[in-house]
């Protein structure tokens, strides 16, 4: 063993290492594969991936048995191999750190069911699983352990006592997942799992994976409130929210972001730093140059387990030509708008229904409501467009993920929006539900984007999926989500086209900033039989364009519009010159779009309401395409 880990903290500094899950996939292990047997049978990947992260600059490294317990184990028939999984696991990362880094034993999440009362774990059971898994780190070597990536702050209490009384000589690092605003799933304050965690004997306290840097830097603060001056704290973010492209999971978050924002959270008082899903070793050695990380010999990350990415099932083309009630709707004198309200964190709808009289009002064409957006629970989007649909008159569009039902909820749902008089529908996949704020989600999937499309498209016809008759067709205006790349268009139109094919007839893009990005948009796209709304995002300060731009998956914000609001001192004066940036791009793009797809800002209405107002005074007819499609 090298310099004690814990008085080398006091010191200094430590850098860690980046996540290993999504790192051994980006080398090819095959995606959903238990990583933890890798240990046994491709050790020399593992050894690889430590070494590729000592090279970078890290100055610890974590084992590889993120999920090596016997309750997560059972899985893949190796449960009764934990001990052994563990100790080489150990092994593996002790033989590659030599004396230039610690190594950390990584113990996750148990998988078992919590509260323990109401599943079929006892506590005792819960100790043992955890009681070996530490034991066969201990046996390997470790310098310590890291508890991570747990949602739940009385099973990390456990993992800590239990720790402790496996191996007392080694420190324990805890860290907990706070998806927002500095709280658990549970709505627990991350200053009161850090006094926690402290009280049951972890010698470091933080947090790891969540939804990204910016949610960690306020989990950090709140931590760093503690009236006490020894607490060592620790973070290991994400690389950004992640995105399926074909069939590789991308996070966005690029390392010099990604150092610049790490910064911030050692002047809270972070002396343990590194990186969780996503991060690469080009990310530790970011950090390595912009915090000044003076060579040593120790450092880690925290790593979150990986994302299992849903199956996009290959339908065949069953394509219905009707546009659907809502676009048949559409006004012909005038170009559509669409605005973007999210449904609240809560039951007070006033707002978001004083929102929507207030765009009905001033001339906007439809409402959009997502659901359950980036998986933070908000109220349902079916009641919600109700209610708007009776009090104001104006559309409404809900988005549909087939994330929180199978593909029987699903059809279910639809036929009951049906009901309800709701005439468009927008088919998305959902955003992960790793980064929920609820306890115990997870995503289904049964159906992808391309799936629901379908489902919508023979619900048109009449049919549900099993091909019997419904006895009565619904008219859904199907859309779809389109993620427009300037620089490789080439795999998201495909996938447009096929959406296309199944039955979507409409388009809402995600948010694009320049006039030149939509032009190239609408002529790489105009073989496409589909009305196709670009986003207009109104930015509302210069750190709001770098989080957009760093931490969320398929949105450039351009490095001239990201300049031009550092400029301003003030947010004030920032938001100002965002509105006037959207509304300049709105004059020049609205005499040759199918549609404005406007998205409210953290859910400010009256933000689009101004470019609302702009659109109709200066009378834009758009396109024209509207009047074609609503002719069939």
């Amino acid at each position: 063993m090298k310099a004690d880990f814990i008085k080398t903290l006091e010191e200094r500094v430590i850098l860690g290492d980046g996540a290993l899950g999504s790192y051994l996939y980006e080398k090819g292990v095959e995606l959903g594969r238990n990583l933890d047997l890798l240990n046994l049978r491709n050790s020399e990947l593992v050894f690889a991936a430590h070494e590729e992260y000592i090279r970078a600059g890290s100055q610890l490294i974590e084992t590889n048995t993120f999920g090596a317990n016997r309750f997560k184990l059972r899985e893949a028939g190796a449960d009764d191999q934990v001990i052994e999984i563990n100790r080489i696991g150990a092994q593996i990362a002790r033989k590659a750190a030599g004396h230039q880094a610690f190594v950390a034993g990584s113990v996750g999440p148990t998988g078992v069911k919590f509260p323990l009362d109401i599943g079929e774990t006892s506590e005792e059971e819960l100790r043992e699983g955890l009681r070996e898994q530490l034991e066969g780190l201990a046996a390997g070597g470790v310098d310590l352990f890291i508890l991570e990536t747990f949602s739940r702050l009385d099973e990390l209490l456990i993992a800590i006592d239990t720790a402790g009384a496996v191996a007392p000589g080694l420190p324990v690092v805890a860290q907990m997942v706070f998806p927002t605003r500095g709280k658990t799933q549970e709505g627990i304050d991350a200053r009161v799992c850090a006094e926690k965690m402290l009280a049951a004997g972890a010698a470091v306290v933080g947090t790891n994976c969540g939804r990204g840097i910016d949610a960690m830097v306020t989990a950090i603060q709140a931590m760093s409130e503690i009236d006490r001056e020894d607490v060592i704290f620790s973070a290991f973010p994400n690389a950004g929210l992640p995105e399926m492209v074909g069939h590789r999971m991308i996070y966005p978050a690029q390392p010099a972001y990604m150092a610049a924002r790490a910064a911030e959270m050692l002047k809270l008082g972070v002396r343990l730093i590194g990186g969780c899903c996503g991060t690469t070793p080009a990310h530790i050695h970011e950090f390595r140059k912009t915090l000044n990380i003076k060579p040593m010999r120790q450092s880690r990350t925290g790593r979150g387990p990986a994302t299992q990415a849903p199956t996009t099932a290959d339908f065949p083309a069953e394509t219905g030509k009707r546009p659907g009630s809502f676009l048949a709707s559409l006004k012909k004198e005038r170009i559509p708008i669409l605005v973007e309200l999210d449904p609240p964190t809560h039951l007070e709808i006033k707002p978001v229904l004083a929102g929507a009289r207030k765009l009905a009002e001033h001339g906007a064409d439809a409402v959009t409501l997502g659901e359950n957006p980036l998986a933070i629970l908000r109220t349902g989007n079916l009641g919600i467009a109700r209610r708007i649909r009776e009090e104001t008159g104006i559309q409404t569009i809900i988005h549909q993920t087939g994330r929180d039902l199978n593909a029987l909820g699903l059809q279910s749902r639809m036929m009951e929006a049906h009901i309800l008089g709701i005439e468009a529908v927008l088919a998305v996949t959902g955003d992960s539900a790793s980064a929920t704020d609820q306890p115990g989600v997870s995503g289904i999937f049964d159906l992808d984007s391309f799936g629901l499309i379908r489902m919508l498209n023979l619900l048109n016809q009449g049919r549900n999926l099993a091909g019997q008759s419904i006895r009565v067709k619904t008219d859904f205006s199907i859309g779809a989500a389109f993620s427009f790349r300037p620089k490789n268009p080439t795999l998201q139109i495909s996938r447009l086209e096929k959406k296309a094919a199944l039955g979507a007839r409409y388009a809402l893009t995600q948010p694009l900033f320049s006039k030149d990005s939509v032009e190239q948009m609408m002529e790489k796209v105009s073989h496409i039989d589909m009305l196709i709304f670009p986003g207009i995002f109104p930015l509302i300060s210069a750190r709001n364009a770098e989080f957009i731009h760093h931490e969320v998956p398929g949105i450039t914000v351009p490095e001239e519009i990201r300049s031009r609001l550092a400029r301003y001192d003030k947010v004030e004066d920032q938001k100002k010159a965002a509105l006037e940036i959207s509304r300049q791009l709105v004059m020049d793009i609205s005499s040759f779009v199918d549609g404005l797809y406007l998205i409210s800002p953290l859910n400010k209405w009256d933000v689009t309401l101004e470019i609302v107002d702009q659109v109709r005074a200066a009378g834009y007819r758009g396109s024209g395409r509207h009047l074609i499609m609503a002719a069939g």
